[in-house]
């Protein structure tokens, strides 16, 4: 992921299929989903029969009081007696539904987090698994701290979307009986109820387009803040020696000011038409009390029925709401899977929600061993170039390696050193030419150049935050003795002894407690421990004095015969280690041959072997 990125494909937050990709991550687990959705209908479903059973109960006691009247006028006691049997049985009806809820409610609960942390899950591996086994070279589309927020932000916003589709159809069977329940009883009074639904969604329809706004450019905002925080933090050391904290406090505020600004656009806008949702709850509700009480009064409605309307109103207006902001969620959601499509670069758009393995249950599989089919014998390459990020270019470079050789690849800055290296590695893309490993041509070498075939150390190397121990193995268990060997040819004994913990001290951010000269040495130790059959190496020896580099590379001639190293240095214990050179001007192979060929013939060879004696 330290590449240049692919050209990515572009697609506007308009045409982000938002529906097609939920129904593909639907499917992941299908029993499951189907699970959730019929065990969240019935629970939002119930209540509607609450409703009914206590307007019924309502419904019955009118009729108790109207056969007590009736019974002091002679009419027969068995009317009273069948009111009363009704009465119970509606609060026996009652009682069963509201239990009912409740055991639903623990299932759904459970079902509910275990759809949602493995759609969640599912998400995060799609994301991390284009970015790291995809074919061709991977670098972030921006920085790291964005990054995260789209794995965190992002993923979250189309996981909990998944619960609007859970609790829809318990919404719309509540729905569905509450108007027919109340059609029955007064179809006017219903027509009013169901205004406000078709209104909330014109409303939230007509403001799509500020709330995919207003949601990208809050996200945006947020993450210039993480990044900023993220950068400063990294470089302490910078700000105290400038003495800027206050013009970076002040941008820091600047930027907070941003965020704020957008942050409260798009919770505005939420709580808009949340509030237009409540309103038009409240309009309804007025709405049928005024119309009911009229029909009381008019003796066109009795007290169960006017009960009814009132209990299955805020219920049915609050669903009516609940769809009007299911269309808001979906254009946020929208804009989620746009973002996270942009950190896939030149992923198809399905790939986001393709359907794999988590592994959450169970015994996790053993990992895949990388086999190197066959010992290294040759490498050739044809051709060869790229673009640099800076814009300078690598321009048809040719040579070839064979085993146990020691190449270096030398040349004035920017002639294309690094270029070379990163996009023989796949680390760059290159826009022509051919690599041939062993008489076959490599046809995506960012996945085929890795270990036990080549192992790389860059010229800035990356070290994590842990002991130096777990820098050097990167995870891997390795007997004692590979590990010694590793550290001895790295020529770190020295530093061990120095370390307050040895291979146990924490090497901090970037291996910031360590010199330069060390966390150089930490990454080609981490290099020799993984057996490779390449060794390639961008000038780690820069930081490095020249007995210490003396003594690494004589290490590897001695104790690595076999070992074929490509090595970019312009230093001289490198260049009389060579067994041949490559002379690199402006992108070009310049020449190539042994020293002493080079500087007879050459004059950009002697022109660097003076310069290393002067700087010498």
């Amino acid at each position: 992921m330290t590449a240049a990125p692919q050209t990515p494909t572009k697609q506007s937050p308009s045409e982000v299929p938002t529906f097609p990709l939920m129904r593909r991550l639907f499917a992941y687990r299908p029993r499951l989903f189907v699970l959730n959705v019929l065990a969240w209908s019935g629970f939002h479903a119930l209540p509607a029969f609450f409703s009914y059973f206590v307007s019924r109960i309502f419904a019955h006691l009118g009729e108790l009081q109207t056969a007590g009247a009736a019974g002091a006028a002679g009419a027969p006691g068995s009317i009273r007696q069948v009111a009363i049997t009704a009465a119970w049985i509606a609060v026996v009806g009652f009682a069963v539904t509201r239990f009912a809820r409740f055991g639903v409610f623990y299932f759904a609960v459970r079902a509910w987090f275990r759809l949602w942390f493995t759609l969640d899950a599912l998400l995060r591996r799609n994301l991390l698994g284009w970015l790291l086994l995809s074919r061709g070279s991977r670098r972030l589309p921006d920085t790291p701290a964005e990054a995260v927020s789209r794995f965190r932000d992002d993923v979250d916003d189309v996981a909990a979307y998944t619960e609007v589709w859970v609790d829809a159809g318990g919404f719309l069977i509540y729905s569905v009986v509450a108007i027919t329940l109340m059609w029955r009883v007064d179809p006017t009074i219903t027509l009013v109820v169901c205004a406000p639904l078709l209104l909330v969604v014109l409303f939230v329809q007509r403001l799509s387009p500020q709330i995919r706004s207003y949601r990208r450019r809050m996200r945006q905002a947020t993450a210039r803040v993480t990044d900023f925080l993220g950068e400063t933090f990294g470089a302490v050391s910078a700000v105290k020696l400038s003495a800027h904290e206050g013009q970076m406090v002040a941008h820091l505020a600047r930027l907070g000011e941003t965020r704020k600004a957008a942050a409260l656009k798009d919770v505005l806008l939420t709580e808009l038409i949340k509030g237009v949702n409540t309103n038009m709850i409240n309009l309804a509700v007025g709405a049928v009390l005024l119309l009911g009480a009229n029909l009381i009064l008019r003796g066109r409605m009795n007290v169960g029925d006017f009960v009814l309307f009132f209990a299955l109103l805020p219920r049915l207006t609050g669903s009516m709401g609940y769809f009007g902001d299911m269309i808001a969620r979906h254009r946020r959601t929208g804009v989620s899977f746009e973002r996270m499509q942009r950190l896939l670069q030149d992923a198809p758009m399905p790939e986001v929600v393709a359907h794999h393995e988590l592994y959450l249950n169970g015994q996790l599989p053993e990992l895949p061993t990388r086999a190197g089919a066959t010992a290294f014998e040759t490498l050739e390459v044809r051709g060869l170039s790229a673009v640099h990020d800076s814009g300078r270019g690598l321009i048809e470079a040719s040579f070839r390696l064979t085993r146990g050789e020691f190449v270096v690849v030398t040349g004035r800055i920017g002639s294309g050193k690094s270029t070379l290296l990163r996009a023989l590695l796949g680390l760059l893309p290159h826009s022509g030419g051919e690599v041939v490993w062993n008489g076959e041509q490599v046809t995506d070498l960012a996945s085929f150049f890795v270990p036990p075939r080549s192992a790389y150390t860059a010229q800035l190397p990356q070290l994590f935050s842990d002991t130096l121990e777990e820098n050097v193995l990167m995870g891997q268990s390795a007997a004692g003795e590979a590990l010694e060997r590793a550290l001895r040819l790295a020529v770190m004994q020295q530093d061990l002894s120095e370390l307050p913990q040895g291979l146990s001290t924490q090497v901090g951010a970037r291996g910031v407690k360590l010199s330069g000269g060390q966390v150089q040495r930490a990454a080609v130790a981490r290099m020799l421990a993984q057996n490779a059959d390449l060794l390639v190496f961008d000038d780690v020896s820069s930081a490095l004095d020249a007995e210490t580099e003396r003594q690494l590379w004589l290490g590897l001639s001695t104790e690595l015969p076999n070992a074929t190293c490509l090595v970019v240095s312009h230093r001289r214990a490198a260049l009389l280690r060579a067994d041949r050179i490559i002379v690199l001007d402006e992108g070009h192979v310049a020449d190539q041959g042994r020293l002493g060929e080079l500087l007879a013939r050459s004059p950009q060879m002697r022109a660097l072997w003076d310069g290393e004696e002067v700087a010498g």
